[in-house]
């Protein structure tokens, strides 16, 4: 294992789209949910618990060798918002790309195969961790960090949040991304002897909501 690739993987300058995504984050600030750095940390921390440790299972279970087919299934099943389902298979497309060309793997190209038009993004996340060599632990902080990063990071643009204030925020969440890793490994390592009807259903109706709502906006600064 190679830890620098972790390091790869999170860093958000890889090319895997997440930049053009708030993750919920520009229809709560319409909404009038997000204001600040308080609210945007209670926003986060809902996200993290939810659809958070979700996408963090499924990236763990991906890297640790359950199908892809049934991983996406199940995500399927876990995002009742279409616009939150194509969004999330956007992701996956563009993840893939990125991860295909820089570990090249006959399980990512398989995955490509099985979903011309992208899987999940968590279930790919998972496959490309497996892919640099890294094992479940890691795929699942990559997901539970980027649960709440790409939120934080939306903020300063839309409310001009001083990123030092949003920073913040994360390092103060990062405690319960520990725990949200620890949770979603743990339930991964059960999906291999269970099936994947073990990975958590956490759900999060106003980011559902929200997405519905922002997928219909005819001007708008990001995908999602």
């Amino acid at each position: 294992m190679s830890r620098a690739a972790l390091l790869v993987l999170a860093d958000g300058r890889f090319p895997a789209g997440g930049h053009a995504h708030s993750g919920g984050a520009e229809a709560a600030v319409k909404a009038g949910r997000v204001t600040g750095a308080a609210s945007l940390e209670e926003f986060c921390r809902g996200r993290l618990h939810t659809a958070g440790l979700v996408s963090a299972a499924l990236a763990a279970a991906a890297a640790l060798g359950v199908d892809p087919g049934e991983l996406d299934a199940a995500a399927d099943a876990r995002t009742p918002s279409p616009a939150l389902r194509l969004a999330a298979r956007k992701l996956g497309r563009q993840m893939l790309r990125a991860a295909r060309a820089t570990w090249p793997s006959g399980e990512l190209d398989a995955v490509a195969r099985e979903f011309p038009k992208g899987a999940h993004q968590p279930v790919v996340l998972g496959v490309a961790a497996r892919a640099a060599g890294l094992g479940a632990v890691d795929a699942a902080y990559c997901a539970a960090y980027e649960s709440v990063s790409g939120a934080a990071s939306a903020t300063v643009r839309l409310l001009s949040l001083d990123p030092f204030d949003a920073t913040g925020v994360l390092a103060r969440l990062a405690p319960e991304m520990d725990r949200v890793a620890d949770r979603a490994v743990e339930v991964a390592r059960g999906v291999v002897d269970a099936g994947v009807d073990a990975l958590p259903a956490a759900s999060a109706p106003l980011l559902e909501i929200g997405a519905e709502v922002h997928a219909g906006w005819g001007v708008r600064l990001f995908a999602s």
